[in-house]
Parts: C-alpha cells; sequence; structure tokens
C-alpha cells in the first residue's frame, strides 16, 4: 500500500458523486436516481491547509462539505460486500462548485469539468487513517463561512453508501492507491466570495480552514 498521507500529491484521480444526501434529494425536490451521477476532478484542483481558495474571475462558487474517502489497495469489479475492505481512510474535503458554469452545463447538457474541476476547487484536510474511524455512517459533517453556519449533516443520510459508490464505480474505473471519492454533500451550501473564511470539519474528528480570495487580487 502507497503512503496514504500524501494522497493530495501521489492520488491519480478524484472522483465525486452530484447529490447523494437524501435530504438534498428532497430539498431540491428530486427523485432518487437509480445509479450514482458521477464526475472526475483533476488533482491540480487539490489544495491542502495553508493555501487558499481562488475564485477565477467571473466565476460565481459555492461551498460543499463531504465526507472524502481515500482508496487504499486497487479495486477493479470489487462486490459490494467486499468494498470496505478496499477503503484506506478518510479526510474533510470541500467540492468547491462554479454554479455559474454548473447551471450553463446542465441547461446546454455539457461537461461539469469548469465547474468541478478549477484550480483550488478541491481543498481537503488530513489524512484519517480507516482504524480511527469507527463507523463512517455515524459521523457529522459541518461548514461555517465567516463563523456563521452553513451546512450541517449526518453521513447516515447518504443514498448510496461508501460501498454502493466503490462496487459501482469500480464496475468501470478502476480505483487505485491515493484516490479520493467525494461522496456527496448534505444541503445549504452556498456562495463564498472574496475574504470569506471557510472552516469545515467532522464532528469530533477534525477541521480544517480556507480563506478565500479573488483571482484579481492574487
Amino acid at each position: 500500500m502507497s503512503n496514504l498521507s500524501s494522497f493530495a500529491e501521489s492520488g491519480k484521480k478524484i472522483i465525486g458523486v452530484a447529490a447523494n444526501y437524501k435530504s438534498l434529494l428532497k430539498a431540491l425536490n428530486k427523485p432518487h436516481p437509480s445509479v450514482p451521477e458521477i464526475f472526475i476532478k483533476p488533482t491540480t484542483s487539490y489544495i491542502t491547509e495553508g493555501q487558499k481558495i481562488i475564485i477565477p474571475e467571473g466565476f460565481s462558487v459555492n461551498q460543499e462539505v463531504e465526507l472524502g474517502v481515500i482508496v487504499g489497495k486497487k479495486a477493479k469489479r470489487i462486490d459490494k460486500c467486499q468494498a470496505m475492505d478496499y477503503v484506506g481512510g478518510y479526510c474533510v474535503a470541500l467540492d468547491m462548485t462554479a454554479t455559474c458554469r454548473m447551471k450553463e452545463a446542465r441547461s446546454k447538457g455539457g461537461s461539469w469539468t469548469l465547474g468541478k474541476g478549477f484550480d483550488t476547487a478541491t481543498p481537503v484536510g488530513e489524512f484519517i487513517p480507516k482504524g480511527s474511524v469507527c463507523d463512517p455512517y455515524k459521523l457529522v459533517l459541518w461548514c461555517t463561512v465567516n463563523g456563521k453556519p452553513r451546512q450541517k449533516g449526518p453521513t447516515d443520510d447518504l443514498l448510496f453508501d461508501i460501498s454502493d459508490l466503490m462496487a459501482y464505480i469500480s464496475k468501470y474505473i478502476t480505483l487505485e492507491p491515493g484516490d479520493l471519492l467525494l461522496s456527496g454533500s448534505p444541503p445549504d451550501m452556498g456562495p463564498v466570495r472574496h475574504g470569506d473564511v471557510v472552516k469545515a470539519g467532522i464532528e469530533g474528528l477534525t477541521e480544517v480552514e480556507f480563506h478565500v480570495e479573488d483571482e484579481r487580487t492574487c
């Protein structure tokens, strides 16, 4: 097994899952999908604590807190009952989303790449070994912006759980050590702007802080 603690430097891909919290689907008045809707983010979108979230010029960006699942060993066509054996650890992550680009992509059936994959769009916290998490479905994610509560949600609200996601994705895309799976975000994501401070965490485990800047001021 590779050194998973350096996943943000060595991981080959980031795979996200859209609208994977039942409470979010309810808030959006959307039906439950029959299979996960996945997307890819480039690893150049990673940042770690101490680096800044940079909003590209002309973009409107939302924050989305997520439980990150770090792949521990190569997984191809694995069964759901075996899937957790392939998990190496976890992290708290933010899936920064350019809502302006996503609105355009959805209306035209276009690519999500710019909306999800711009530089600094994947802030992540420290690696949490699998053994440090007794039950990944009894965690509470939270996020604040400038000290004001923004998101809070339990991981038992996931529509497709980690095993579902690992089995489904590995049917089509080989998962490799250090790859990051973003498992979805609870409701109440919202816009962030220049000067904001975004904090996110997993209750009782970890938290991170990132400052936001506009690209033109950097």
